[in-house]
């Protein structure tokens, strides 16, 4: 399946069923009068949040969405039947836009939400609904009202406790496939990770006794990927929900002759975090040197120089060897127990699975 975190999709709720226009004929009620009831009212759209579903796929085919529609007023006052609801699963951390204005019509963020994106129309009133001392025997009905209809872009940003980031082949992925189940693509090239991939991070990578959290590894970020360069802004988006930010730089050797240092490494990275959204650079963030195994003395120096520079610590890992990842997990652990106002109401991720 593919990973699809962005849907047009046409909705249409039900329209209101008529009003019946009817008059009473029974042998034992003398001017019997008005008898027609109203008509039932159309159902609405709904998205609900479904933890199953994981991108915006299923939802492309179709592509068009119709409610039932209520059910025609009858004769003897009975109402019809009110159409049924439309229910549409969408996954947890969908945001629903009108595709023709921009509006932002709401969000998805937990099972328990449901979003009403297109209302049915009110059912029309029969004529029993016009008598009066007047009006005996009236022969005005209403007809139903159409529902409404809407196209929506649907736009996905994952979940996640942690959001890894980094420069191509900083090596995000190695980490992610040792600190949960998942099982990323990992090879000796840039972009091997074409889509987000989501982990949860647990026993025994975590004590017994401490909460689980959602990671997730994003692709590669260039400069320029605010602006749209390499992977672009597709995925950057991602990053928003996350609470905590991991800034993996690279130690190793690196393979191109005038490869930059780990200052600018840092510096591209947050560059393109701020010009995408400034409140990223307010995250709190774990610098942490990757590929320790085959660390470079002075990639390390400038590394624990950076630390000092923006005051924190420098953690070094290598993913590969198992070495430091137990320093890192209490850390981005101590992170999200410490809390943050603005992550709280960023991210539900712990729980996802």
């Amino acid at each position: 399946m593919h990973f699809i975190d962005e849907a047009v999709i046409d909705v249409l709720a039900g329209s209101g069923g008529d009003g019946c226009l009817a008059f009473r004929r029974e042998k034992f009620v003398p001017q019997g009068g008005p008898s027609g009831g109203d008509g039932g009212n159309g159902g609405d759209v709904v998205l609900v949040g479904s933890p199953g579903l994981g991108t915006l796929y299923r939802l492309s085919f179709p592509a068009s969405y119709n409610a039932e529609r209520g059910r025609h007023g009858e004769g003897s006052n009975k109402t019809g039947r009110s159409g049924r609801d439309l229910v549409i699963s969408v996954p947890l951390g969908t945001e629903v836009h009108d595709a023709a204005s921009g509006e932002p019509l709401g969000e998805v963020l937990t099972e328990s939400d449901q979003l009403v994106v297109a209302r049915g129309g009110a059912g029309g009133r029969g004529n029993a609904r016009f008598k009066s001392a007047r009006q005996r025997a009236p022969r005005r009905v209403e007809a139903g009202r159409p529902g409404e209809q809407r196209r929506l872009r649907l736009e996905l940003k994952l979940l996640a406790d942690i959001g890894v980031v980094g420069l191509p082949n900083a090596g995000k992925s190695t980490l992610i496939s040792r600190l949960t189940a998942a099982r990323p693509k990992i090879a000796d090239y840039p972009f091997t990770t074409l889509v987000p991939q989501l982990g949860v991070v647990g026993p025994p990578a975590l004590p017994a006794f401490a909460e689980p959290f959602v990671i997730a590894d994003l692709p590669g970020l260039i400069a320029g990927a605010a602006q749209g360069a390499g992977l672009g802004t597709r995925f950057l988006r991602h990053v928003e929900r996350c609470r905590v930010l991991l800034h993996l730089v690279d130690l190793g050797p690196q393979p191109e002759e005038g490869a930059g240092g780990v200052q600018e490494a840092f510096d591209t990275i947050s560059a393109e975090l701020g010009a995408f959204n400034e409140d990223l650079l307010r995250r709190p963030r774990v610098l942490c040197g990757s590929k320790l195994d085959i660390a470079e003395p002075d990639r390390r120096r400038d590394l624990a120089a950076l630390a000092r520079s923006e005051g924190a610590e420098a953690l070094e890992i290598s993913a590969v060897a198992g070495t430091g990842l137990d320093p890192l997990v209490r850390e981005l652990r101590r992170l999200l127990d410490a809390g943050d106002p603005a992550g709280d109401e960023v991210s539900a991720g712990t729980g996802l699975p």
